[in-house]
């Protein structure tokens, strides 16, 4: 029988033949905190021109792979390509999911009219990318419309498809549902006279796929960033109660749900009370031509990158993000009261540079309906992730097949101890001296064999507010 100190997994205590017999341990190798890489998963429709599969998980390094797998132009392709301009380090795996079979497609057209007395250039700008069309001097409007279909068709990294009738483009999202009511598009001449080109805006796009079997398949892998296009209440409460199932407390793959908007301020607060929830962030850049799932697509690229989960986003830039006009940008009373409301604006700093308020969750009120901070900011639930990922792997490391005994027990809080002044070393958690009388570990009163810990985590608050006051002396 080995004594309490010394166990053994592979030398038997009734061996009796003689010899020395050494086994290696490695449940005491691990002393330090583990890292805490982030991994980015894209989830979003595909075009038929696309060669991977729906609902196969498939990692993508360059823009090119995602146009091949999923269809250029299509959600997948544009995501991709927007957070990798943010973050081209990312660990990125995106899953493709096809359009609803009763799903409609968006439309827009451009109406070009008149005859050309002079040559020029006609602009369409599509979402944030811009096709030009030399417009000649003569041309009629059929033949005007026939080049700018033919420029738009010769760029198939567009999220729209062109055909034209007597003058009138049509622009037809490469994905169907709501998402392509929100694909801008304007047009511009210069130096053209005798021509005009009249936007109607993207409408009509209907009924979203159902995301709910793609979450499933992902269910057991383990992701800590999810991002979608879709905002429909469907999808988004999908998202949220799968967020809320793989971050619970028997499956401890806790991750966060990014999703952008750039509606009004009234719509982007009513979409943020109908998730209300500590796990997903809804950025909002109003204005911005880009496409909202490239905003939330680069918003999850820089989240990714910064891997102390207590440290605030605030000031880093969406690198590749369109800029909005002056007119459209929100003032510092919408942004105050996006930070109230469970909204994470996104504002225009100098150098006309896109970048983070303040990154908060959706979460502003509990059960009843009562104002609750808990979960303001989104590093509160990204840094206790992290603090149970540390405790878990440390754990399950020195306790894979112990008694529970009072040695035990007390091993185990020495354990607990150690890993949270650990990360009070890193500035993770506070305050651990004070609250180390808290840290609980004791026999369960009725299920044998079950050990209960409670372990006071005092998480470290992001720096967001400096207040001064300037006493003049004459």
């Amino acid at each position: 029988m080995p004594s309490p100190n010394v166990s053994f997994s592979q030398v038997p205590g009734s061996i009796r033949t003689p010899g020395t017999y050494i086994e290696f341990n490695a449940r005491l190798a691990l002393r330090n905190l583990p890292n805490n890489r982030q991994t980015v998963r894209l989830i979003g429709g595909r075009t038929s021109s696309g060669t991977g599969l729906a609902g196969v998980p498939t990692q993508v390094f360059t823009d090119a792979e995602a146009a091949t797998y999923f269809g250029a132009g299509s959600h997948l392709h544009l995501m991709v390509r927007a957070l990798l301009k943010a973050n081209p380090y990312v660990d990125l795996t995106a899953i493709a999911v096809d359009d609803n079979g009763a799903g409609v497609a968006a439309t827009g057209t451009v109406t070009i009219a008149g005859t050309a007395t002079s040559t020029g250039t006609l602009s369409v700008k599509i979402g944030a990318q811009s096709v030009d069309v030399l417009v000649e001097s003569g041309d009629l409007l059929a033949a005007v419309a026939a080049d700018l279909v033919a420029a738009i068709t010769a760029r198939p990294d567009l999220p729209v498809t062109a055909a034209a009738v007597s003058g009138v483009v049509t622009l037809t999202a490469k994905n169907k549902g709501t998402t392509g009511n929100d694909i801008k598009v304007s047009a511009t001449l210069t130096g053209v006279t005798g021509v005009t080109a009249t936007v109607v805006a993207m409408a009509s796009g209907a009924t979203n796929p159902d995301i709910a079997a793609t979450l499933t398949a992902i269910q057991s892998a383990g992701d800590e960033i999810l991002v979608m296009p879709w905002t429909d209440t469907g999808n988004l409460t999908k998202l949220r109660d799968h967020l809320e199932l793989v971050g619970n407390a028997l499956e401890q793959r806790g991750a966060i749900g990014i999703v952008g908007t750039h509606a009004t301020y009234g719509a982007a607060v009513a979409l943020a009370a109908g998730i209300n929830d500590e796990r997903v962030l809804l950025a909002w850049l109003p204005g911005s031509a880009s496409l909202p799932w490239e905003t939330a697509a680069a918003l999850a690229a820089i989240a990714a990158f910064e891997e102390d989960p207590a440290r605030p986003l605030n000031g880093l830039e969406l690198i590749g993000l369109d800029v909005p006009p002056i007119a459209s940008r929100p003032g510092r009373t919408e942004i105050e009261n996006c930070l109230h409301n469970g909204v994470t604006p996104l504002k225009v700093s100098p150098g006309e540079r896109v970048t983070v308020v303040r990154a908060v969750s959706t979460y502003t009120v509990n059960g009843q309906a009562v104002a609750d901070p808990a979960w303001l900011d989104i590093t509160t639930i990204r840094t206790l992730d992290y603090v149970r990922f540390s405790l878990r792997q440390r754990i399950t490391a020195r306790f894979p097949r112990e008694k529970a005994t009072a040695r035990v027990l007390r091993d185990i809080r020495s354990e607990v101890i150690d890993v949270l002044l650990r990360l009070e070393d890193i500035e993770i958690v506070e305050n651990v001296a004070a609250n180390i009388p808290g840290v609980i570990v004791e026999l369960d009163s009725v299920e044998v064999g079950r050990v209960n810990v409670r372990v006071p985590t005092d998480v470290v608050n992001g720096l967001h507010v400096i207040a001064a006051v300037i006493d003049l002396i004459l």
